[in-house]
């Protein structure tokens, strides 16, 4: 069985930005990957970049001090939650690996560098910011249980494994508590939920603005013709010739579901065994001459939201969705305005977000150990202080005091014996 290759992902430092449903992309005027033909073999499309995962957050292993021992060392607090040293250094090793996703082995090795460190500047900050979240969550009673296990399925289907206890023997294998992923899953859906409706729902893009926009930079929306595809992939690789039916019934399937009215993108992630599943069948967009023959020939002749039937090809069975067709020249404001939004969107969200965040640590105890503070960008109300005083005690007391308090944790013990 391959690698659980997903499951390490969902440890990487998650981009604080809110989830939006991707817009129908632009013209691209690079070289796009060549669509495979009908029945014939092609290069694999290239995949719109991965997103990332969330970092591990929300009440790791707590850190207890037995008999004078260090268990784990205690970094920051934020408010009754901890942020451990190992918690940090999985989040500064899931920053390399993100850089070098993105990079995609295309970056030279100074560029590579750069990005990672860019990364690990802001993974301190970004787990205290998705505590601050996650308790927010909690606070407004937001409930993801459902989609926890949606997404483990998904997970599973993903790896091809055939029921969740298998799933979570692969998580195990690979040296990871159970729980703990489950719990990383959880946070990042109520990180994702808390930005959409604390910031989020407070966003609003008119089509004045978006034909605002549109006018003041008419000169960004010329291009040639082009489409913007999506994909459902059912593969065939390594399957019996006796296999082949029941895989083409499985493509019919999702074929029928997208025309009976389900999205597109929901059936991808669902059912698709493409690499762009996880970006809800998205392939990109492709001029004139940059698809095989056979599919340009279909494709071009499409309009938006358009279903190819099911298609043969070496890989497997295809099924396409024209997501946008360009025309030639100065794009309509009606094809490019859903863009044009969700890119004002996606600027206002940045400012407000950070302004969101900024509140809640304001609102917030959140004690940073001297040696970290910088590494948090400065956050918080205070340091911990390494005093013998234990958090109750200190709690007990300043409990008249109506202003932040500070926490202190006695930092020092001996090594284990």
């Amino acid at each position: 069985m391959r690698k659980v290759a997903l499951l390490a992902g969902l440890f990487a430092a998650l981009p604080l930005a809110a989830q939006q449903p991707a817009p129908a992309p632009a013209p691209a005027d690079g070289q796009q990957p060549k669509l495979e033909a009908p029945t014939m073999a092609a290069p694999e499309p290239e995949a719109a970049k991965p997103k990332t995962a969330p970092p591990p957050v929300a009440k790791p292993k707590a850190s207890v001090a037995e008999e004078g021992r260090v268990v784990e060392e205690i970094i920051a607090r934020v408010n009754n939650e901890i942020i451990t040293k190992s918690e940090y250094d999985k989040s500064l090793a899931s920053a390399e690996e993100d850089a070098k996703q993105e990079c995609d082995n295309k970056c030279t090795p100074q560029q590579l560098a750069s990005a990672t460190d860019e990364r690990k500047k802001g993974a301190l900050r970004d787990l205290i910011d998705q505590s601050l979240l996650v308790q927010r969550g909690k606070d407004l009673g937001i409930s993801v249980e459902t989609d926890v296990i949606k997404q483990l399925d998904q997970i599973r289907q993903s790896n091809k494994l055939p029921d969740m206890e298998a799933l979570e023997k692969a998580v195990t294998g690979q040296g990871l508590n159970w729980e703990d992923f489950k719990n990383n899953i959880r946070s990042h859906l109520i990180t994702q939920k808390v930005i959409g409706q604390e910031v989020g729902s407070h966003i609003t893009i008119g089509e004045s603005d978006a034909k605002k926009f549109y006018d003041d930079h008419k000169g960004e929306f010329i291009g040639p013709e082009s489409v913007a595809l999506a994909e459902i992939v059912v593969s065939t690789e390594g399957k019996k010739e006796s296999e082949l039916p029941d895989l083409k019934k499985k493509a019919e399937t999702a074929l029928k579901r997208v025309q009976d009215g389900e999205n597109f993108g929901e059936i991808a992630k669902r059912m698709s065994d493409g690499s762009t599943k996880d970006q809800a069948g998205y392939l990109g967009t492709y001029k004139r001459g940059e698809l095989a023959k056979q599919i340009e020939d279909k494709v071009f002749t499409m309009k938006r939201n358009q279903l190819t039937d099911v298609m043969e090809t070496k890989q497997g069975f295809l099924i396409l969705q024209v997501l946008e067709h360009y025309d030639e020249g100065q794009q309509s404001f009606d094809k490019v305005k859903d863009r044009i939004m969700n890119r004002l969107y996606d600027e206002r969200m940045q400012p407000a977000l950070k302004a969101y965040l900024k509140t809640l640590r304001e609102q917030s105890y959140v004690v940073i150990k001297p040696a970290y503070v910088e590494a948090a960008g400065g956050a918080g109300n205070s340091e911990i202080q390494e005093v013998s005083a234990t958090p109750e005690q200190e709690k007990a007391k300043k409990g008249a005091d109506k202003g932040p308090r500070k926490w202190y944790f006695p930092l020092k013990h001996s090594k284990p014996s």
